[in-house]
C-alpha cells in the first residue's frame, strides 16, 4: 500500500461524544474522584418511598384530605353490602338457564335490582353462576335461606353472599406445610 493512498484522520472527540466534561481533564494516572452516596445512613434501602420530597408530601396530603366513599361496617364477619345493594352469588346454574328463569325464581323474595348471568363466549352457554342484587338485606337473606340447596332446571344450586367481611375460614383443621402458599413447580427430570 502506497503512502499516497493513506488519508490522515483526526481522532479528536467532539463535544457531543464526551459523556462528562470533567472526564477530559482527568488523566489515567490521577486518582478518580470519589462519588458521594445518595444514601446517608449505613443501611441501604431500595425502592420508592424512603425519601419524601416536597412533591410527594403535597400529593399525599391532597389524597389524605379527600373524602372517599366508604361503606359503614362493624368490621365483624358476615355479609358486606356493595355500593348499590346486597349481592347474592348463585352457583351450579344449569348451562341452558335463561335470565327469565332466574328472574322468576328469585323475584319471589323481592325486587331484583340487577341480574348478571355470564355466558361463555366460545360456546354461548351459561358459565354456571349468576350474580343477583337486592336493594334490601332481608330480601337477599331470605333468598339465600330458601334457595340454597334447592333445585332449578334439574340441577342443585348453591346460594350465598357474594361479598363478606371477616377472615376466610379454612375448611378442615389439617396442618399445612410451610410451602402450602407457594406455587408448585414441576419435579425435575434427571
Amino acid at each position: 500500500m502506497a503512502a499516497a493512498d493513506v488519508e490522515a484522520v483526526d481522532f479528536e472527540p467532539e463535544e457531543d461524544d464526551l459523556m462528562d466534561d470533567d472526564a477530559a481533564d482527568v488523566s489515567p494516572r490521577t486518582a478518580h474522584p470519589r462519588l458521594r452516596s445518595a444514601v446517608t445512613s449505613a443501611v441501604k434501602t431500595k425502592g420508592r418511598g424512603f425519601r419524601e420530597d416536597a412533591a410527594d408530601a403535597e400529593r399525599n396530603s391532597r389524597l389524605a384530605s379527600r373524602d372517599f366513599d366508604s361503606l359503614d361496617s362493624d368490621g365483624g364477619p358476615g355479609p358486606a353490602r356493595s355500593i348499590e345493594g346486597w349481592i347474592v352469588l348463585v352457583t351450579g346454574v344449569h348451562e341452558e338457564a335463561q335470565e327469565e328463569d332466574l328472574h322468576n325464581v328469585f323475584g319471589e323474595f323481592g325486587q331484583l335490582k340487577n341480574l348478571h348471568l355470564n355466558l361463555d363466549r366460545r360456546t354461548g352457554f351459561v358459565k354456571g353462576y349468576a350474580l343477583i342484587e337486592y336493594e334490601q338485606f332481608e330480601e337477599a337473606q331470605e333468598a339465600i335461606k330458601k334457595m340454597n340447596g334447592a333445585s332449578m332446571l334439574d340441577q342443585t344450586i348453591n346460594v350465598d353472599w357474594a361479598f363478606s367481611n371477616g377472615s376466610y375460614k379454612r375448611r378442615g383443621n389439617r396442618r399445612r406445610s410451610p410451602r402450602a402458599n407457594r406455587s408448585r413447580s414441576p419435579r425435575r427430570r434427571y
